[in-house]
């Protein structure tokens, strides 16, 4: 297997704006860490599915890269440990 891009799973916007004006969508949730390839020929891009078969598509690409990380270190960030997808992680542990 190639490289490792970490994606996040956002909770879906809302469509109106909030009171703020703040626009909607912005501060969203992580709902699910994903981990998946990187796409051919392209080590920086994501390819086209999550390493448990989701669409990389609405995903939002985290700044962390699992492969500049301690070797030991787990290939998804800390804080997001309990909403890791569990698919993902089979695949990576195996």
């Amino acid at each position: 297997m190639g490289e490792i891009i970490v994606v996040y799973e956002l909770d879906k916007p809302m469509a109106k704006r909030s009171s703020s004006g703040t626009p909607a969508g912005e501060g969203r949730t992580v709902r699910r860490v994903h981990a998946a390839p990187s796409a051919p020929g392209a080590p920086a891009t994501t390819g086209p599915r999550t390493l448990c078969g989701k669409d990389t598509f609405a995903m939002e690409t985290a700044s962390r890269k699992p492969s500049e990380e301690d070797p030991g270190a787990p290939w998804y960030p800390a804080e997001y440990a309990a909403v890791v997808c569990p698919d993902c992680h089979a695949v990576i542990e195996t």
